[in-house]
């Protein structure tokens, strides 16, 4: 364990050439004796331990702003500095030919339907196939975000495996007006997800912090004592009560990482089949076999988190007209919803 802010865990580029990634680690108070190297394996994302021990023989990893060898024993309290160098990457984005469900278009902005599976920005491990990709396929141009190189039109995002719809900016104007309209959480955004169990109320607001995991950078945490990560809210109301599981509408006040999957996580109702957050097994209901064959075969009908981003409100850029846009939901939520509905019914 580590006592840190959400600040220290993240990664940013040098500011002169973005040649290395940066980490500060402040070591609990409560940590035994540890190799370096060993600890950090679990601390850097994408990092082998040769990576590692390369960065502590060149004097990469500081310990108290000292130089140290691999062999060192992490102490409690010590203060650790990483810069590691990063491989030289190709920043280009290939136009690829993917088809887009494009919902409406005009000269400044458009919006689209994204299918669950797709990641919407190029990075790790996912540099093709991407939503980006195929924008910068099938429109020329489009404008940048300050701090993006790369990132064509974007002005927000939703998870790989969370389907719904997408703003994209096609003009510089766009991309100012979309982007402020973010940062000052006036975009109406409406989601609509199964989760396990039955919330008490409703209708409810979550009011949580939410910041990167400790243990793990890929999860989002929920920090209620406010002191670590972002403040965070979620709107929610109960659209149907299906005993063991429950559709919900969710409106965003905040748009953090993983906002509503980590959410519900802390109020004790896990997305159905969010295998990050621990939705992926059975949850809520009997111990019947049959029982448990029918969750299975729900989750092999919506194999990922099931969330969609079903409605998208913002002003026009140019017109200053309020628009709205909505969604049906995907397939694979709806027959899953409507698979839980036969059977409660069925059952009761």
């Amino acid at each position: 364990m580590t006592q840190t802010t959400e600040e220290d865990f993240n990664e940013f580029s040098d500011e002169e050439n973005g040649l290395f990634e940066h980490y500060r680690i402040e070591v609990d108070k409560g940590q035994s004796l540890m190799r370096i190297d060993k600890f950090l394996i679990d601390r850097i994302p994408n990092a082998s331990r040769n990576k590692i021990q390369l960065a502590i023989d060149n004097g990469f990893v500081l310990v108290n702003t000292q130089k140290i060898k691999a062999s060192y024993k992490v102490k409690p309290r010590d203060i650790i500095s990483i810069s590691l160098p990063q491989p030289p990457r190709d920043t280009t984005i290939l136009p690829e030919n993917i088809p887009l469900n494009i919902v409406f278009e005009d000269d400044d902005l458009l919006i689209v339907n994204k299918p669950a599976g797709m990641v919407v920005h190029p990075a790790h491990a996912n540099y093709t196939g991407t939503l980006v990709n195929a924008l910068v396929y099938h429109f020329q141009q489009l404008p940048t975000s300050q701090n993006g190189e790369g990132r064509p039109g974007l002005v927000h995002r939703i998870d790989k495996d969370t389907s719904g719809l997408l703003v994209i900016a096609k003009s510089e104007l766009a991309m100012v007006h979309l982007a402020k309209q973010f940062y000052d959480h006036s975009i109406e955004r409406t989601y609509i997800a199964l989760i396990w169990g039955e919330p008490e109320q409703d209708a409810g607001t979550i009011n949580v912090h939410l910041g990167r995991s400790f243990k793990d950078r890929r999860v989002v945490d929920a920090f209620p004592d406010g002191s670590i990560g972002r403040h965070a809210i979620t709107h929610y109301q109960v659209l149907k009560r299906l005993r063991y599981v429950s559709v919900v509408k969710c409106n965003l006040e905040t748009g953090r990482t993983h906002q509503i999957r980590a959410h519900f996580k802390y109020i004790g109702h896990p997305l159905f089949g969010d295998t990050t957050y621990g939705g992926d097994r059975v949850l809520k209901g009997t111990q019947f076999s049959k029982y448990k064959t029918f969750v299975e075969n729900c989750f092999q009908m919506l194999p990922r988190q099931a969330l969609h981003a079903k409605s998208l409100g913002f002003v026009h850029p140019r017109t200053g007209e309020f628009m709205q846009f909505d969604s049906e939901l995907p397939q694979d939520l709806s027959a899953v919803i409507q698979k839980w509905e036969h059977y409660i019914d069925y059952n009761d």
